[in-house]
């Protein structure tokens, strides 16, 4: 057995040295000679479902809804009133319809949005004639070279019957085919619309200093289901959020500031959430980037308008414009019963005046820098209660770049040129707002006093 070892330890010697040799000696043979690669195979995530389609039909008494994908999908359908809504919610789907669709309605369906509300989840919102009851909500596999089609059945009911179904669910019987597709969680119904949750690390990070600087934070209007106003090709989600990131480029190159963004793709959110991400930030500026639309025989406009908060609007343009934006919960589908009201409360009154007296400031300096580079409206101050800029202790103001009704501000609202001098013209705005924090963030820090000593 020991001589058996011996000679199995000598051979293994034996072939190394002579493994060596080959490769000292032809070098440049294994390098001509391809060596085959081993093949993992690649995990691939799942596809997005596809939307190719969407038909309606029916009358204002019975109204049925087709959505045409590529796959079947799970998803939970429910209603709303004040106004009158119908709400389908799905996991993460790319919309592929044809220009156009949901603009125009058919029975009980006036019109209908569609979009990402959160990474993993779709929204599909219809605006409604009124009450109605969803009276079915399938999924049908595809059969027959028919693509798997999502169908949603709606009735005309009364009020009280209506006021019965707030809070309830409608959601498709499970298929095969949505089992196959791995579309079903245990329970056997769709995906939650929810964020992801936070992982926790095995080991504790280092915790990073506090960071001093100023926050600005950056609400890009409208997104996902919301497309605000649109009267081209482009509609004003997009075109805001373009500029919203270029402002936010503008001021982190500075290294002054700590810049964030409501949102930074094209995902619905509420007005509420947009103010909450403000305040837990402790925000010393909030700007929200919108364009304006004025309707059709209202005559013209043109420019650039800054606006602030205040109980009773400027004007009946700046009354009509916050009533429009303060809409944007509504089109996205959002339970506006949920909404907590206001606490009238003697510290938050006077936190709220102290703020607009800032947030008025900063409307005059950014005035004063746009103008010289942008054109502004007629009347480039105005005032009006904006939901979204009704945070207590935060400066903020909404500035309506244009008019997309206006060829010559839509043609700015697309130019790359036009958005960066005016995201500099906001920048230097933005500096002599926050100068003095500026200079008490970077300074050096006082030393801590010592505790009083107690008198003999």
């Amino acid at each position: 057995m020991a001589d058996r070892a011996n000679r199995s330890f000598w051979l293994g010697c034996a072939c190394l040295c002579v493994t060596e040799m080959l490769c000292a000696g032809n070098t440049a043979v294994w390098a001509q000679t391809p060596v085959p690669a081993i093949q993992v195979p690649a995990i691939q995530a799942p596809a997005v479902p596809i939307a190719s389609d969407a038909r309606l039909a029916g009358d204002s008494r019975q109204t049925r809804f087709v959505l045409d994908l590529d796959k079947p999908v799970a998803f939970r359908a429910f209603v709303l009133g004040d106004p009158y809504r119908v709400v389908v919610d799905l996991p993460q789907v790319s919309f592929h319809l044809p220009t156009g669709a949901g603009a125009g309605g058919r029975g009980l369906i006036k019109a209908f949005r569609y979009g990402l509300v959160l990474p993993g989840g779709s929204r599909m919102v219809f605006d409604v004639t009124g009450p109605v009851r969803i009276t079915a909500a399938s999924v049908l596999d595809s059969v027959n070279g028919q693509p798997a089609r999502l169908v949603l059945e709606l009735e005309e009911v009364d009020q009280a019957t209506f006021a019965q179904l707030i809070g309830t669910e409608s959601r498709p019987a499970p298929t095969q085919a949505l089992a196959n597709a791995g579309a079903l969680g245990s329970s056997g119904g769709p995906p939650s619309i929810q964020a992801p949750a936070a992982t926790t690390p095995a080991t504790q990070a280092p915790v990073a200093p506090p960071d001093g600087r100023p926050v600005v934070v950056i609400d890009p209007g409208h997104g996902g289901v919301d497309n605000g106003t649109q009267t081209g090709e482009v509609p004003e989600k997009d075109l805001v959020l373009a500029f919203g990131l270029a402002l936010r480029d503008r001021l982190e190159k500075t290294g002054k500031y700590h810049v964030v963004m409501t949102r930074d793709d094209d995902t619905f959110i509420p007005l509420g959430d947009r103010v909450k991400i403000a305040q837990k930030q402790s925000a010393d500026l909030f700007v929200s980037i919108h364009a304006d639309a004025l309707p059709r025989g209202e005559g013209t406009a043109q420019g650039a308008t800054i606006y602030t908060l205040s109980d009773k609007a400027s004007d009946a343009e700046a009354e009509r414009l916050a009533e429009a934006e303060n809409r944007a919960d509504a089109i996205g589908g959002v339970n506006l019963t949920d909404e907590p009201t206001d606490v009238a409360d003697i510290l938050i009154d006077l936190a709220r005046r102290e703020t607009r007296t800032f947030s008025n400031r900063f409307a005059h300096l950014l005035m004063n820098d746009m103008k010289a580079t942008v054109h502004m409206h007629k009347r480039p101050l105005k005032s009006a209660g904006f939901r979204v800029l009704k945070a207590p202790d935060v400066p903020s103001v909404l500035v309506e770049l244009g008019y997309v009704s206006n060829k010559g501000d839509m043609g700015n609202l697309i130019s790359e040129s036009w958005r960066s001098k005016t995201a500099d013209a906001m920048a230097r705005a933005v500096d002599s707002f926050l100068a003095k924090r500026i200079a008490n963030a970077s300074g050096p820090r006082p030393e801590p006093k010592s505790p009083a000593r107690p008198k003999p």
